[in-house]
């Protein structure tokens, strides 16, 4: 297994855990209340006895031997999320819900997104989605998994930061870093705020297990929405290199260096030296910001493009085409690899997945 963290990585995200740590204890000790940290156990507590029905324990093999991970509901026909590196690949898939197991179907393996969605043909409770963008900086979360072929678990911490980058790669879109020690068994776990909704899923785990990166739920969801649309997960591009400007045009650095000859940004009238402002739902600041406006563009479908060309603001109706990065899916060679959260047998401790993150930021929406 290939381990990115050197020790001096693994103690900044201890000083970040801790930090994020007295960031919440100072939030709860300014609150009324006699007792902030039973008040804090019992919403814990509370989440627990209202989510954990909708969890499960999914099991599996695959080329390596047996794996076991977390998944979860979220429709009441069955439906459920879970990790791509525990239901991606996997054989012989079955689900643990009130003590029985049940075989389940692969519906999508995305490992752009590092997820998955499985299928089990019963009626089933289901988790409320939440938002991911309502977070802030040590925001108290709690995710439920199956650690270690225990029983379901719920476990506490907080939001430690919104990455895009991680040991020198970038993530396809932004992630949450949870400063909560996650265990082999809880990939694929749901993270859920205090009102008991999924905010993300979990993904990969540092090597010290002290911090976890959760996929945001808005990110999973633009997954769904396209498997209930089109069956399959359909990836945009537009075909626009952007680059970072020397000063800001309406708050945006990201400058478009060169439009691909022949593709829908070209088509559209886009050109060089234009100042991207947004591209569909997401405001563009930074060259880096392309990563989650490209992560959300739907291959076949439309996206208004706004830019500034010199004074005159413009905005551009783009037909998204299929991203290059999903041509020859399903695996990316050469991926840095993180620890990842499934369990595996004594003989394959050191199995890990690839980490989804790109050598250089993705700037060609």
């Amino acid at each position: 297994m290939r381990r990115l963290s050197s020790s001096s990585s693994v103690e900044g995200f201890r000083l970040l855990a801790k930090l994020a740590f007295f960031a919440a204890a100072a939030s709860l000790s300014a609150q009324p209340g006699p007792d902030s940290a039973t008040t804090i156990s019992r919403e814990v507590k509370d989440v627990f006895e209202h989510c954990a029905k909708a969890v499960v324990k999914i099991e599996a093999t695959d080329q390596h031997g047996e794996l076991s991970g977390t998944g979860f509901f979220v429709d009441p026909t069955g439906t459920l999320y879970t990790a791509y590196s525990v239901g991606g690949e996997a054989e012989n898939v079955t689900v643990e819900f009130k003590g029985k197991k049940y075989p389940a179907r692969q519906l999508l393996a995305d490992l752009r997104s590092g997820i998955a969605m499985l299928k089990v043909d019963l009626a089933s409770p289901a988790l409320p989605i939440g938002s991911a963008e309502q977070l802030e900086i040590a925001t108290p979360v709690v995710a439920i998994g199956y650690p270690l072929d225990l029983a379901e678990t719920p476990s506490f911490g907080m939001i430690g930061g919104f990455d895009r980058k991680c040991f020198g790669g970038y993530f396809s879109t932004k992630h949450l870093r949870v400063n909560l020690p996650p265990q082999r068994g809880e990939g694929g776990a749901p993270l859920l705020n205090l009102k008991g909704e999924v905010v993300g899923i979990l993904l990969y785990s540092f090597e010290n297990n002290s911090s976890c990166y959760a996929l945001p739920i808005e990110a999973a969801e633009k997954i769904r929405n396209d498997f209930v649309r089109f069956g399959e997960a359909r990836h945009g591009w537009i075909g626009a290199n952007v680059t970072e400007a020397a000063e800001p045009v309406e708050g945006s650095r990201a400058v478009t260096k060169d439009v691909v000859k022949d593709t829908p940004a070209a088509e559209s009238g886009m050109k060089p030296g234009d100042v991207v402002l947004q591209i569909g739902r997401t405001k563009v600041h930074e060259p880096e910001d392309i990563l989650d406006a490209s992560f959300f563009l739907t291959a076949g479908e439309v996206v208004p493009i706004t830019v500034m060309r010199g004074n005159e603001r413009l905005t551009f109706n783009v037909h998204a085409d299929v991203h290059p990065a999903i041509r020859g899916m399903p695996h990316l060679p050469g991926l840095p690899a993180l620890p990842s959260l499934i369990a595996a047998p004594p003989s394959q401790t050191n199995r890990a997945m690839p980490l989804n993150l790109q050598s250089a930021p993705e700037r060609t929406p």
